[in-house]
């Protein structure tokens, strides 16, 4: 019997999945079923749907099964807490989580309330739980659903223990068997609670502890926040309120909308996404725009500058909060920061200049945060830790990104150049005098569905076995692959981080480009870091840079499907 047919014939079927599933075509069968959605860099996600391929009650419920019994080998401590975002069937994902981690002997708590991703990761370490699973696609498009799980440490699962988990799922029972008890008899019988709001002020308290310079004078100074219709709204309000900001909320988006209704995509990185909130700004004379993503882990800035609101980039603001924090430093203990192989170089200058040693880790937040806990024993200061895609962290109190403490600090920085007549523009433009004209550029190539995936695959395989000695002119020095284990050319070894499909070029002057399939949406991305004489020619280096590997792409595509 085909899996599509065991589903057709489950009589117990969820109506709505059932009804969605015997209206799709041929097509969108072998799109829903042709695997099995799996953990990447961001746990599970993918579209919400019917098939072993989607995100659905059974598929989560084999996932829940499998972490599950993962937690019950791993340590004596059979606890768990669980939060989930304001997604489509986000709530009714978090009961059937819950349903399944409970029925197997593990004890959940529950919020009342949406909750940030950045909250559960400190929840795990406020309550002593055994792990924790936030149920969220992020800052994926509103088809999307998802799952993370995270360790007893609050950071999300490193990939030794998530393929332990894998192997869990392997051996559970088909997902139409496995036993779940019903949730209101699992609350009587105390294997679920709820949590009160206790979680959520010591969480506040910690990232108010981390204030880099509290005492700034905010007077006159507005700032225009949105949570984008996701969980941030709560504990971004207090926040702002707590910390003497005069703040204007985008209302509209203050709800919680699982259709992201005002906005193209909930993601801040997107500057279509800032657009609803720089109207708000030019009313009020805002000096800046917040925005968190759905799950209030990520966070992006726009600010007023020469009349115009201008969107930073995760790695434009990284580096502004790197000077601002490194160079304001109020001890001599030595600090250490975190960063990812795809941040932009400028970070590197800026802290070889300012002293601070950096540690690099693979793309994702796990790998930061389990960086993060390696350090904890060190003697030296965590200064700060933060990914190009908006992701950041100044306190160890959570193990994930954090846009609670990324906006706070972020103001701080805002602020702080206001009292000096200057904005975040004019502090890049600072950096460029001091450091070098450093540009950076991330490409996005969507290539979607099973297709799609054979199409990813087939680039990283053209790149991974040719030998390229230059991209538009410009010499390769060094070839680093991540999946092989290998460095090739200059330095030539075995690299040192564990394995993942990423390819990494360096050019003879230090430049580099970085190809990686997304391990949350179905993309290609490659990453370009460059320098020059002048903003100009940095920025005609990437330009040059960015259709040499657009033709070879498009040409490895094309000769694929051929």
């Amino acid at each position: 019997m085909s899996v599509i047919q065991k589903w057709l014939d489950y009589p117990d079927l969820d109506k709505d999945l059932r009804a969605e599933l015997e209206g799709m075509t041929p097509a969108e069968l072998e799109e829903a079923f042709y695997g099995e959605l799996s953990f990447g860099t961001g746990g599970i996600r993918g579209l919400i749907g019917p098939g072993t391929n989607r995100m659905n009650i059974y598929t989560l419920r084999k996932a829940n099964y499998g972490y599950g019994n993962f937690l019950l080998k791993k340590s004596a401590n059979h606890t768990a807490v669980i939060a989930h975002d304001s997604r489509k069937l986000s709530d009714v994902f978090t009961r059937e989580s819950a349903r399944v981690l409970a029925t197997l002997g593990i004890k959940v708590y529950l919020f009342r309330k949406l909750t940030p991703t950045p909250v559960l990761s400190f929840a795990v370490r406020y309550l002593k739980t055994g792990g924790g699973i936030v149920i969220t696609a992020s800052h994926n498009p509103k088809a999307y659903n998802g799952y993370k799980v995270y360790d007893h440490t609050g950071c999300q699962l490193l990939p030794a223990d998530a393929a332990l988990v894998t192997e869990e799922i392997r051996k559970a029972p088909d997902s139409f068997t496995i036993a779940v008890r019903d949730f209101d008899e699992l609350v009587a019988a105390g294997m679920i609670s709820y949590l009160d709001d206790d979680v959520y002020d010591a969480y506040l308290e910690k990232v108010k502890s981390v204030q880099f310079s509290p005492d700034l004078a905010k007077d006159g100074l507005k700032v225009v926040f949105t949570p984008l219709h996701g969980t941030g709204g709560y504990l971004g309000e207090r926040l702002l309120s707590s910390l003497g900001y005069d703040y204007v909320p985008v209302s509209e988006q203050m709800i919680p909308d699982p259709a992201f209704s005002t906005v193209p995509t909930p993601n801040p990185e997107a500057p279509a996404t800032f657009a609803l909130a720089i109207e708000y700004a030019r009313k009020a004379n805002a000096d800046a725009c917040i925005a968190t993503d759905p799950d209030a882990d990520r966070v992006g800035v726009a600010v007023r500058h020469n009349g115009d609101y201008v969107l930073l980039t995760g790695n434009q603001t990284g580096a502004v909060l790197l000077e601002y924090l490194a160079s304001n430093r109020k001890t001599k203990k030595p600090a250490y920061l975190i960063n990812t192989i795809v941040t932009g170089e400028l970070t590197s200058v800026i802290a070889r200049r300012n002293g601070v040693t950096m540690f690099s880790t693979l793309t994702g937040f796990k790998y930061i945060g389990a960086q993060v806990e390696t350090l904890s024993s060190v003697d030296k200061e965590f200064l700060f830790a933060f990914e190009e895609s908006y992701g950041y962290l100044l306190g160890d109190f959570t193990r994930d990104k954090d846009a609670f403490q990324g906006m706070m600090i972020i103001l701080e920085a805002v602020n702080y150049y206001r009292l000096q007549g200057k904005t975040l523009i004019d502090a890049l433009a600072e950096l460029d005098r001091k450091y070098g004209y450093y540009r950076d550029e991330l490409m996005n190539i969507e290539l979607t569905g099973l297709s799609g995936l054979k199409q990813i695959a087939a680039v990283m395989n053209h790149f991974r076995k040719s030998d390229y000695r230059q991209f538009a002119r410009y010499g390769i020095a060094a070839k680093e692959d991540y999946l092989l284990g290998e460095r090739h050319g200059a330095q030539a070894g075995k690299l040192t981080l564990p394995q993942s499909d990423v390819i990494k070029y360096y050019f003879t002057d230090g430049d580099w480009l970085v190809l990686r399939p997304s391990g949350t949406e179905p993309k290609l991305k490659v990453y370009f870091s460059v320098h020059g004489p002048s903003a100009a020619a940095a920025t005609g280096k990437i330009a040059a840079l960015k259709q040499e590997i657009t033709n070879i792409i498009e040409k490895t595509v094309k000769d694929h499907e051929n």
